[in-house]
């Protein structure tokens, strides 16, 4: 795009390089990353197109799709030209994108290894910039009971307390449970802190007769599994 349609607005070029007409007449894909972005924001300012405003976030976020996706309201609304409604709609797409992305492959009903774990909780755990502690309760015959959220915390970590923990199990009736927790830096390699942990909360389980088969790390690229690496 030359740099004279950079800086007048999407009105004036030609029909075919706008963003809404061009993914009219030859299809979605055609369109670029910050062109469909750019239809979520509708406007630019008096400075620049929606394309130009489009572009500039996506620079700002590496090109990310992402990186973008876990931005907030407050920092979106930071670029110049974007106020809280647009961010909300780019916010908003780009969920029903992840969630549409997760329902490609139905959550397992029943646990038979960690994949089947991940694919159950990954969509609850990715993007988030803060941790979430989880668990997974299970039949005797290693059906699905629920899911648990049981703590939520900051950036760095979450405090999950073992007798919230089984005082859950126990509600349930479940015959074991699955510790999982996602680490927001991306890193798989599991703390000093979650080696105590998982070891406090087996340890527990054993004596109320519940199992506890395993213990995931989820990040945005994949999961570190416990009882894979044999630590538990």
């Amino acid at each position: 795009m030359s740099d004279y349609q950079n800086h007048i607005s999407i009105k004036a070029w030609a029909e075919e390089d706008r963003p809404r007409e061009k993914l009219s007449g030859q299809g979605r894909r055609s369109l670029t990353d910050a062109e469909l972005i750019a239809i979520l924001i509708g406007s630019g300012s008096r400075d620049e197109s929606a394309v130009e405003l489009s572009k500039r976030i996506l620079h700002h976020y590496e090109n990310d799709l992402n990186k973008l996706g876990k931005a907030s309201i407050t920092e979106l609304c930071r670029f110049k030209g974007v106020g809280e409604a647009k961010a909300i709609s780019i916010i908003a797409a780009l969920e029903i994108g992840r969630r549409r992305n997760e329902t490609e492959s139905k959550p397992p009903e029943e646990v038979k290894g960690s994949h089947d774990v991940f694919k159950l909780m990954r969509r609850h755990l990715m993007d988030l910039n803060h941790e979430e502690f989880w668990i997974v309760l299970l039949s005797r015959s290693s059906k699905v009971l629920s899911k648990e959220l049981v703590s939520r915390g900051g950036i760095s970590g979450t405090v999950a307390d073992p007798k919230i923990i089984f005082y859950m199990a126990l509600q349930q009736q479940a015959s074991a449970i699955i510790l999982v927790h996602n680490h927001p830096s991306g890193n798989l390699k599991p703390s000093q802190l979650d080696i105590e942990l998982t070891k406090k909360v087996a340890n527990a389980g054993k004596m109320l007769d519940i199992n506890v088969l395993d213990h995931l790390i989820i990040t945005d690229k994949g999961f570190f599994s416990f009882a894979d690496e044999g630590l538990l």
